[in-house]
């Protein structure tokens, strides 16, 4: 009896043992082997103020560089004499924003309908789309092929013309900082004169983002 009782005293002690060994070892594995926490800093702020929760762009980006861009127009004094000369809202054309980042990923897409929908909400603009320049050309040529009734079918030449062209880009530059990856995102805008090809407007706009290491891991 005695003996099967050390027995079990010995067998329970190696247990508590393991236990904390392993216990041991997953709290130092959590230590050493840290995570990265990413945020966004404002243009004005130091990098430790983090504004996001990731180093990956995202929507509210998208909508904070659209919004500055936007605000960056309605100063420009540049833009605004031209406006004021012109005397009637711009046709404007909107090209395309590229991505020239080394993020294939990256959403360039939702960029480009973005800042479409909010030149379109400001009211300043009367806006013609790119795609749907290429679809109404695609109607108008089957309306033209005998396809409808010749009264109704719409007639090639009738479309406005634009005044103006917007174009952009989109870069990312990563940079090193007392061993810290920083991302920095610059967006550039312009819009064009198309009958005299000189610019109205040019604005740029930077975010930048950073991966920081925390401490536990958590």
């Amino acid at each position: 009896m005695n003996t099967e009782f050390h027995l079990e005293i010995g067998y329970m002690g190696k247990l508590v043992r393991r236990s904390f060994f392993i216990y041991a070892l997953l709290i130092c594995t959590l230590v050493s082997c840290s995570s990265f926490q990413a945020k966004r800093v404002g243009e004005q702020e130091s990098d430790e103020k983090a504004l996001g929760i990731t180093d990956k762009w995202l929507s509210k980006d998208t909508q904070i560089v659209i919004s500055k861009i936007l605000d960056r127009m309605n100063n420009h004094k540049g833009f605004q004499r031209y406006l004021r000369k012109l005397g009637k809202a711009p046709v404007v054309f909107i090209g395309e924003v590229q991505n020239l980042t080394s993020d294939a990923y990256f959403p360039i897409g939702d960029l480009n309908d973005e800042f479409l929908n909010s030149i379109s909400e400001t009211g300043v603009f009367t806006v013609v789309d790119t795609a749907a320049r290429k679809a109404i050309l695609a109607e108008i040529t089957y309306q033209n092929d005998g396809m409808v009734d010749p009264s109704t079918a719409k007639l090639v030449g009738k479309q406005t013309g634009a005044d103006l062209i917007i174009l952009g880009n989109v870069y990312m530059k990563p940079e090193s900082r007392d061993g810290e990856t920083i991302k920095q995102y610059r967006i550039n805008l312009w819009m064009t004169d198309i009958e005299r090809g000189v610019e109205v407007f040019r604005g740029r706009e930077f975010i930048h983002k950073k991966s920081e290491q925390n401490k536990l891991g958590w």
